[in-house]
C-alpha cells in the first residue's frame, strides 16, 4: 500500500486507494512525502514535487508522480513499478540478456509491458522484425503513452504491435511462436492481476510451446535480496527448472525499489555466453550504448550470494494457482 503523508505528518490519500478509493491531496503538494510499505514493520519513503495524475482501471489502480530522489514514478496498486533515474537498469536487465543469447531473434512477446519501456529496448535490436506486446489493462497503457515522453517513439514504431488481452488468452488464441517471450508483469501480489502467469502449468502449457526451436523465456522475479528472495524470487526459478533444461537466475541494484530485483532466464538450449561473447553481440545488434548492462555486468548479475544460491538449490516450493506465493501487499480485487 503507497501512501501520501504532508509534512504535519497527517496522511491525506493514498496511491493504490484505501477501500478502492483515490484520495486528492488538494494542496501540499510540493513538500509532501510517498510512503509504500514494503512490509508489515518496513516503510520506504522519499519527498514528492507533485502527484502528476492519479486513476483507476478496471483491475488496478495507478499513479505517475515527481518525484525529488527519481523523477517520475509510475505507481501502480501501491507498489512503485519505474521510476525515470533508473528504470533503465531493469529493463536492460529484462530484455537483453535473452535477446543476446538467442542466435537471430526476429519477433518477441511481451506479456504486460504496459509502460512501453521493454518494447523500447527490443526495439533498439537491428534484428527484430516484430514485436507484440500484450497487457491486459487498457488504462495503464493509455496512461503511459500520454505520460511516459520516454516511449512515444517506442509506441509510434511500425514493428510494434499493442493488444489489450489477457497473456494467457491471446498466447492460446495466436498460432505463431516467438524467439523470446518476456514476462514484464506485475508482481505476484494477493488479489493482482498476474500471479496466475508464473504458475507451473502456464509455463509449461502455454509458454514453452510458444517458442520457437532454440527459444528463450525470460521473466521478472521480484526482489532477491539477502532477506526478500524467499518470496517469489526461488519458487519462481525452482519452478521454471521444473519445466526448462536450462535455467539462469540473476539480480541487480535497482535504488527506487530499496532492495535487489531479480530476473530468471529459461530455455531448452544453452545459456552459457560468456562476456566477451555478450559484448561482441552488443556492438552488432544493438543501437546504441546501453547504460547499465555489458557483459562483465551480466556475469556479475547472474553470480548470487553465497546465501541466495544456497537458498535457490535447496527451493522445494512450485509455483500453482493453489498453492501461490505473494509478495506482501494487495491488488485490488482482494
Amino acid at each position: 500500500m503507497g501512501e501520501i503523508a504532508l509534512p504535519n505528518g497527517i496522511s491525506n490519500g493514498t496511491i493504490n486507494g484505501v477501500n478502492g478509493q483515490t484520495h486528492s491531496l488538494n494542496g501540499y503538494r510540493k513538500s509532501c512525502w510517498y510512503e509504500e510499505e514494503i512490509e508489515e514493520d518496513l516503510r520506504w519513503c522519499f519527498a514528492l514535487n507533485s502527484i502528476l495524475h492519479t486513476g483507476a482501471s478496471q483491475y488496478q489502480d495507478i499513479a505517475l508522480l515527481d518525484t525529488k530522489p527519481f523523477g517520475k514514478a509510475l505507481v501502480i496498486d501501491g507498489k512503485l513499478q519505474s521510476a525515470e533515474t533508473d528504470e533503465f537498469i531493469y529493463h536492460e536487465c529484462l530484455v537483453h540478456p535473452a535477446l543476446l543469447h538467442n542466435p537471430n531473434p526476429k519477433n518477441v512477446f511481451i506479456m504486460g509491458g504496459g509502460e512501453g519501456s521493454t518494447a523500447r529496448e527490443l526495439l533498439r535490436h537491428k534484428t527484430i522484425d516484430k514485436v507484440v506486446m500484450c497487457d491486459i489493462d487498457e488504462e495503464v497503457v493509455n496512461f503511459c503513452k500520454s505520460y511516459l515522453v520516454v516511449n512515444k517513439e517506442a509506441f509510434r514504431d511500425q514493428r510494434l504491435e499493442v493488444v489489450i488481452n489477457d497473456a494467457r488468452a491471446e498466447l492460446e488464441a495466436r498460432n505463431e511462436s516467438y524467439d523470446v517471450i518476456i514476462g514484464d508483469l506485475a508482481d505476484p501480489i494477493d488479489g493482482g492481476p498476474c500471479y496466475k502467469l508464473y504458475t507451473k502449468s502456464f509455463y509449461e502449457l502455454i509458454v514453452k510451446p510458444r517458442l520457437n526451436q532454440g527459444g528463450i523465456f525470460v521473466t521478472q522475479a521480484g526482489p532477491a535480496g539477502i532477506f526478500s528472495h524467499t518470496e517469489v524470487f526461488s519458487c519462481i526459478y525452482n519452478t521454471l527448472r521444473k519445466v526448462f533444461k536450462y535455467v539462469v537466475p540473476y539480480s541487480a541494484h535497482i535504488p527506487s525499489y530499496a532492495d535487489i530485483w531479480g530476473w530468471v532466464m529459461a530455455s531448452d538450449s544453452p545459456l552459457d555466453l560468456n562476456a566477451e561473447e555478450l559484448d561482441l553481440r552488443m556492438r552488432q545488434r544493438i543501437k546504441g550504448e546501453n547504460r547499465y548492462l555489458d557483459g562483465k555486468t551480466f556475469t556479475s548479475a547472474s553470480t548470487l550470494s553465497k546465501t541466495v544460491r544456497k537458498s535457490l538449490d535447496n527451493e522445494t516450493h512450485v509455483y500453482t494457482e493453489e498453492n501461490a506465493r505473494f509478495i506482501y501487499g494487495h491488488g485490488k480485487q482482494a
